[in-house]
């Protein structure tokens, strides 16, 4: 069957649309992979090895779980218990959730990089832990790691279709409903790809952008 171009256009609109929705879940679960990847790399540098054993193992299982799976038990069975989120919210929670913990490895990375001697020298200074993070510690060690977290941002956005299970009406959901609607597959499914593709390349040219900064 050739390629309707007439179709593929009147539909455009509709995906373009959708792709809000599936930029604006990238965005809000990143924010919220950064903030928990944050506690749980700090967590695996604690002086407290139950702390971060149990964080560890947390970890790890998240890892070794499909993100799908995960998605299901949020938006499946935490009901059963009575703990109801609207999808959107469940699935940028189950993937902020399940992204922080590849993040949580990126933030030690980087935080060991950071020379010890930086530390001694907040010491000998006189600041407190916490200050010494925040005022010393993390402005030297975030720059090295924004290339690696933008590529995780970008692997985000490539998973984000699995939202579609947990019925969030996104962009892979909307083309799904147009092509079951109209029994045509080739045309939304096709845009749906162009689209992912553009958005993954200016993604990735913004990636290779910082990097050069940071090389300065």
């Amino acid at each position: 069957m050739p390629f309707d171009f007439e179709f593929a256009k009147s539909i455009l609109p509709h995906l373009l649309e959708a792709s809000v929705i599936t930029i604006a879940a990238t965005f809000v679960s990143f924010a919220i992979a950064l903030v928990i990847g944050l506690f749980l790399a700090l967590g695996l540098r604690s002086r407290f090895a139950l702390v971060r054993r149990g964080i560890w193992g947390a970890t790890q299982f998240i890892r070794s779980t499909p993100l799908l799976v995960q998605l299901y038990f949020l938006f499946f069975v935490l009901p059963e218990i009575g703990i109801t989120m609207p999808p959107f919210l469940t699935g940028v929670i189950g993937l902020g959730a399940h992204y922080s913990c590849y993040i949580a490895e990126v933030y030690r990375a980087g935080l060991e990089s950071v020379p010890k001697g930086q530390w001694e020298a907040a010491v000998a200074l006189n600041y407190g832990r916490s200050r010494a993070m925040t005022e010393i510690i993390l402005p030297q060690a975030i720059p090295p790691m924004i290339p690696v977290l933008a590529n995780y941002m970008i692997t985000m956005f490539k998973d984000t279709p699995v939202m579609a299970s947990i019925t969030v009406i996104e962009l892979m959901q909307t083309a799904n409903i147009i092509a079951s609607e109209r029994f045509l597959y080739v045309e939304p499914m096709t845009l749906v790809g162009l689209i992912f593709l553009a958005l993954s390349l200016v993604a990735s040219f913004g990636v290779r952008l910082i990097e050069g900064r940071l090389v300065r």
